[in-house]
């Protein structure tokens, strides 16, 4: 017989999730890495080659291009390729247009209008439906994405 955990995690699976929130969750989920957070950070400098993220972070080129394209994928990273190099960089104004979606979505209200919301819903998704079409299978060895490994401790991304 189950447990009472396991039913109330299945009912929870089966519930119908907004798409929104959803959303929400993949651009967390995608900052909830360790590793994904220092590709962040060093991308935060400026654009980087994979094969400068992987000095940074010390990690083997398919782990790193792994985690990068799961950036992508939450649309919180762009790549190009130059060569036989690819490009990497943060997507302008990502965060804060994250934490403006959040403060709508959450009911946090402020200086937010219904326009703001929708410009940073249709970038969020046109990046992520982008990213989605041209991300690949995991490397032999990598994270599952939907093992739900570590989960953040808490809070909104602030806007700086």
């Amino acid at each position: 017989m189950p447990s009472p955990a396991h039913i109330r995690g299945t009912v929870a699976a089966i519930v119908d999730q907004p798409d929104d929130l959803r959303e929400l969750r993949v651009f967390h989920k995608a900052l909830a890495d360790v590793n994904r957070l220092r590709i962040v950070k060093r991308l935060a400098e400026g654009p980087a080659t994979v094969g400068d993220l992987i000095e940074t972070v010390g990690l083997s080129q398919p782990l790193v291009s792994w985690h990068v394209s799961r950036l992508k994928a939450a649309g919180v990273v762009l790549t190009r390729r130059a060569g036989r190099e690819v490009m990497c960089q943060l997507r302008p104004n990502v965060f804060s247009e994250v934490a403006e979606r959040e403060r709508l979505l959450l009911g946090f209200g402020g200086a937010a209008t219904a326009a703001t919301a929708a410009t940073a819903a249709a970038s969020a998704a046109s990046a992520a439906s982008a990213a989605s079409a041209t991300a690949g299978p995991a490397p032999v060895g990598a994270p599952d994405a939907a093992s739900g490994g570590a989960v953040p401790a808490a809070g909104r991304i602030e806007a700086h």
